[in-house]
């Protein structure tokens, strides 16, 4: 697809849970002392994030995805450990399921002390987790050429990576609450079209100049050119419950960057569709996650999830098989259409053993196993065709 393999990183965030309420906890401080203290992870690969119930951590580098679930596996286990001994649970769960509408403090940086003042109810309800897949481009102009193309393709990402289904105690009915309340920031969801960094920094700069954001940091689309790295970040999915559904998004998230590079080189036409429609595509697909249809990117009409997900997979797969990642993401795609998505496992883990079974899938103790991936089903009815 390119001169040189696409490499990627990871970011995951999660949440701290009291070992005994399974309420958010505000000891991310103490969770970063204790994995200090352990032999395998240090303080500087858990960092701290807006509020103090929240760590995260960030592979290296990454060529082969098997090197990064062994990192994200490591960092489970490990960070899992530190949070044990700190008294909480570390928990792979967009969002909250459980609050006492006591605030969380923000972690002492002025950047996150000026958010809560600028936007005070809006910041307390962010105990809500993401994973971020970084994808390495040649240059900014790249980049930006395949966010463009890839950027209609990100609703159907925020629906496989549905992960967040209770807030406050109760079901919202939603695969991806995350993404709602990831909503109303003012920079959020689908990008603006791009095809070229003239064009992306020119939206960017507007963006900063009528002051309502601050800085580039807060450009929360769920996808955006990283400031930091030479990569393209992919922010659509919710944290996963597990590392094999983490993997095969992170896999589709690097296949979509190879094939948007791709077809820039080859002068394919893109597919623009207007913003409205790519809003109300990623609310129905937080909204149903995979339990129903989604809006079709190369239609704009509805159609079986699992349709829309074989025309992404067909959308990738040379990218895919470029890597050697086509089996591996094929397969997973096929445990989360049957019906194993974060969201659904996590409602009937509370409706088959409450709350107490919920809080074992997503936070699991130091002495249970973690989560692994469902086994992959039949191709049948339509699912994710070889």
């Amino acid at each position: 697809m390119t001169d040189s393999p696409l490499t990627l990183g990871i970011e995951e965030e999660y949440l701290l849970l009291d070992a005994g309420t399974g309420l958010p906890s505000p000891r991310a401080t103490q969770v970063q002392a204790m994995a200090h203290l352990g032999a395998e992870v240090g303080v500087t690969e858990v960092e701290n994030e807006l509020l103090q119930a929240q760590v995260e951590v960030a592979t290296g580098i990454c060529t082969e995805l098997g090197d990064a679930a062994e990192q994200l596996a490591h960092f489970r286990t490990a960070v899992g450990d530190a949070a044990a001994r700190a008294g909480c649970r570390l928990a792979a769960t967009g969002a909250a399921p459980f609050s006492s509408g006591t605030t969380i403090p923000v972690t002492d940086k002025q950047r996150y002390h000026e958010m809560r003042e600028n936007a005070a109810v809006l910041v307390d309800e962010q105990l809500i987790d993401g994973m971020h897949i970084h994808v390495a481009v040649p240059d900014r102009h790249a980049g930006a050429a395949a966010l463009g193309r890839l950027r209609p393709w990100l609703s159907v990402m925020v629906a496989l990576g549905g992960n967040s289904p209770y807030w406050e105690g109760r079901d919202t009915g939603f695969a991806s609450w995350r993404t709602v309340v990831f909503g109303r920031w003012p920079v959020s969801g689908a990008p603006p079209y791009t095809g070229d960094a003239a064009t992306y920094e020119q939206r960017v700069d507007a963006l900063l100049r009528t002051g309502v954001i601050p800085d580039r940091r807060q450009l929360y689309w769920h996808a955006r050119l990283s400031e930091t790295y030479p990569t393209l970040e992919v922010r659509a999915a919710d944290v996963q419950l597990d590392v094999d559904s983490a993997i095969t998004l992170a896999g589709l998230a690097r296949a979509l960057v190879a094939t948007g590079l791709r077809q820039t080189i080859d002068g394919a036409p893109p597919l623009d569709p207007p913003s409205s429609v790519l809003h109300a595509a990623g609310w129905h697909a937080a909204r149903h996650g995979l339990t129903g249809n989604l809006v079709d990117p190369l239609s704009g009409s509805p159609a079986r999830a699992a349709d829309v997900v074989a025309a992404l997979l067909d959308h990738v797969t040379p990218a895919l098989r470029e890597y050697g990642d086509e089996q591996r993401v094929h397969d997973g795609l096929v445990r989360l259409l049957d019906a194993n998505t974060g969201a659904e496992r996590q409602r009937r883990a509370r409706e088959e053993g409450g709350t107490a079974a919920l809080l074992d899938l997503i936070a699991p103790t130091a002495t249970a196993p973690p989560p692994t991936a469902a086994p992959a089903g039949d191709d049948e009815a339509g699912r994710v065709p070889a």
